[in-house]
């Protein structure tokens, strides 16, 4: 049987996926928190390309089009379904120029969780896999080398969003993203589920979204112990705990002065519960000595995230030029020039 094309590229070495553009433009002030509609495509495309720049020159091999949450029933709930197809094409038509630019990446089209999925419901079934249908025809349409499937927390769902893009015969990376109780909503346990969609046809399984490194990492050595194809992992940048395995329901244990309106620290409030970029890069490279190829971050990324995780698995982009160099710290240094005066200002700054 004839490899597809992320395969291939997967056997010959790892490739990063940047994810998180939802936090990531609501951070820049050009996405609204909790509705997280992507209008950005439509609104200010250049804040979008921009960021795809940024996330490429990071270390990103994969430009993924920012159609998540793109579908028909958000563009609904905000009012504005006629924008749909606009907004997927503006999307898509972004990320396969800025992939065109960079020699090597690939660019890849996106569905994800559509919020109304119901295992007990065929009719709300048939519903969300014609919104699938569209979003990837649209994504054949506008060159997609690859469609990724993600955030998926109902096992049916995935396997419908599998179906969806095999229909149109491009390789499938299906990311899944358990909620608290460790199995997926409608049942069946999370490594059983990657294990039923590789046996489906999908290129790459794998979690993403909802967990950070800590409450990820043993999930993702169970799967890679349990399929064959490649797997991927792509952690949100917080601190999640065991009591507390998903970003939903941290706590703000630090006793901010002023808490959020809305009672919690998700969506945007979480500032204080963040990882360092070391933690980022330490889960990748353990997680790319186990043997995963497809790594990324999810919400809360930023290039800087990026860049730690391509260069922990040996990567050089063009933004480990800008990587730190604390030696010529002025107070923090080793550098011979800096005086031993001001150095000694450090214990006390």
């Amino acid at each position: 049987m004839t490899q597809d094309l992320i395969t291939r590229r997967l056997d010959q070495g790892p490739l990063i996926c940047a994810e998180g553009f939802l936090f990531e433009l609501e951070r820049r002030g050009y996405l609204s928190a909790g509705e997280f509609v992507p209008e950005v495509a439509l609104l200010r495309p250049d804040a979008l390309e921009a960021l795809h720049r940024d996330f490429q020159h990071a270390g990103s091999d994969i430009v993924q089009a920012f159609t998540y949450n793109g579908h028909r029933e958000k563009m609904r709930v905000i009012g504005k379904e006629e924008l749909l197809e606009p907004l997927n094409r503006a999307a898509l038509k972004i990320a396969r120029k800025v992939a065109d630019e960079q020699p090597g990446n690939l660019m890849a089209g996106n569905i994800s969780n559509s919020n109304v999925w119901d295992p007990q419901d065929p009719a709300a079934q048939r519903s969300v896999r014609a919104m699938f249908d569209e979003m990837v025809q649209w994504a054949v349409e506008e060159g997609a080398d690859l469609i990724i499937g993600e955030t998926f927390y109902y096992a049916g769902e995935a396997q419908a969003a599998l179906e969806a893009i095999k229909a149109k015969g491009l390789p499938a990376v299906i990311t899944l993203a358990p909620m608290a109780e460790n199995r997926m909503i409608d049942g069946p346990g999370i490594v059983e589920t990657c294990v039923e969609l590789e046996k489906n046809g999908a290129s790459v399984v794998g979690l993403n979204c909802f967990r950070g490194p800590d409450t990820m990492l043993e999930w993702i050595h169970q799967i890679r112990d349990a399929v064959s194809c490649h797997v991927a992992a792509l952690p949100v940048t917080f601190r999640t705990t065991e009591q507390a395995p998903t970003f939903f329901n941290l706590s703000d244990t630090q006793g901010c002065s002023c808490p959020s309106p809305h009672g919690r620290p998700f969506p945007t409030a979480l500032d204080p519960l963040s990882c360092n970029r070391y933690e980022l890069g330490a889960f990748a490279r353990e997680v790319y000595d186990s043997g995963v190829r497809y790594l990324g971050v999810c919400c809360g990324a930023s290039p800087m995230h990026i860049r730690e995780v391509a260069m922990a698995v040996g990567r050089e982009p063009e933004a480990a030029r800008f990587a730190e160099r604390v030696e010529n710290h002025f107070m923090y240094g080793s550098h011979d020039r800096l005086p031993e005066h001001i150095a000694a200002l450090g214990d006390k700054a």
